[in-house]
């Protein structure tokens, strides 16, 4: 792809997003979800290949059918009302088709099926954009019209996905496939507190990303698609293996790293408000994700590669992209528990 054409399609992305998170109106909320959505596919399919293809078509399909829902829900809403603004989501069917296009556009279970296919027909780079640029627009939507959503159905669809999240990647073997349960998974969370307490919804959103972000960044540079190829981080870079090693401790919320964070704070929201059955479940659920980390924290930092390295000495060459960023979001993903007071405030 020629750098002008990939900036173009990047400043679309960033500017559907920038105008579905920034409008007031239903039609410019859906038209910046279209950029979006059309600014992504080209980058899905820029491999050439029928798996690429195929995950292009698969998220195009199911993102059009959740736009249509949108565009649905408030055409009703603004049939019944007479308003179009985003906030006044007051007709009933209207708020329910909405919650379910939503919770298509995220990947939440159950209309989770597309999110682990189009991970693995895509790029590494582009499974990144689309586990956390992509969850940006539907979350502000989200967060745009809680007053209006009904808690009980937002609760319920948190809690599924947090299981199937965690249930689903027991059983897989490609990193790309771990990541897009993991991103089930933790979208469950956030789902589940988002009518509660809307402040640890968007602190959750940004932990996650970063998490996300500095895991995804240490798979590109080392190459790890399989659960195999983590088995060969060590002859890239011996930190490389004890920073991703943290890494998937702290997605997998163990304390004291930051993932620790937004589950101990929505647990303890969640008994508050006397919800212990849902509390329960949930830190259940965050077990079975816990597994999976753990398996490939194991695979990392534990085992040697069954296949002998090519150079023993391969951790001696520069890398080939810069590890600025990388080493930023890892260090934020690692150490950030301390601050929690400060950023409660």
């Amino acid at each position: 792809m020629s750098p002008t054409v990939l900036i173009i399609i990047i400043s679309s992305l960033a500017t559907g997003t920038i105008i579905t998170m920034t409008s007031h109106h239903w039609l410019m909320a859906w038209i910046g979800l279209e950029m979006n959505t059309l600014a992504i596919i080209p980058i899905i399919s820029t491999m050439h290949n029928p798996r690429s293809t195929e995950a292009a078509t698969k998220y195009f399909l199911t993102q059009a059918a959740a736009s249509a829902m949108i565009l649905f829900s408030s055409m009703i809403n603004a049939w019944q009302t007479g308003t179009w603004d985003i906030t006044n989501l007051s007709y009933n069917p209207a708020h329910t088709l909405l919650t379910m296009a939503l919770a298509m556009k995220l990947g939440l279970a159950p209309m989770h099926f597309w999110l682990p296919e189009v991970l693995q027909g895509s790029t590494l780079t582009t499974a990144l954009i689309i586990t956390t640029w992509q969850k940006l627009a539907p979350m502000a939507l989200i967060y745009m019209t809680l007053n209006n959503l009904s808690t009980m159905t937002l609760i319920l669809l948190g809690l599924l996905s947090s299981i199937i999240g965690g249930w689903g990647g027991l059983n897989q073997t490609q990193t790309r496939k771990i990541m897009a349960f993991s991103s089930i998974a933790h979208l469950g969370w956030m789902i589940t507190i988002a009518s509660i307490m809307p402040n640890i919804l968007i602190l959750n959103l940004m932990i996650y990303m970063i998490m996300t972000t500095a895991l995804f960044s240490s798979l590109i540079l080392s190459k790890s698609k399989t659960i195999q190829d983590t088995t060969a981080t060590w002859t890239l870079s011996p930190t490389l293996t004890i920073m991703m090693m943290t890494l998937l401790l702290s997605l997998g919320g163990l304390p004291p790293l930051t993932g620790f964070m937004p589950k101990w704070l929505i647990l303890e929201e969640l008994v508050t408000q006397n919800l212990f059955p849902t509390a329960t479940i949930m830190a259940m659920s965050a077990l079975l994700s816990l597994f999976f980390y753990m398996r490939l924290t194991y695979t990392t930092t534990l085992t040697l590669s069954p296949n002998t390295a090519q150079t023993k000495f391969k951790w001696r060459f520069k890398p080939n992209r810069t590890t600025l960023f990388m080493g930023a979001s890892s260090t934020v993903s690692i150490f950030l528990l301390p601050l929690t007071p400060l950023i409660l405030q």
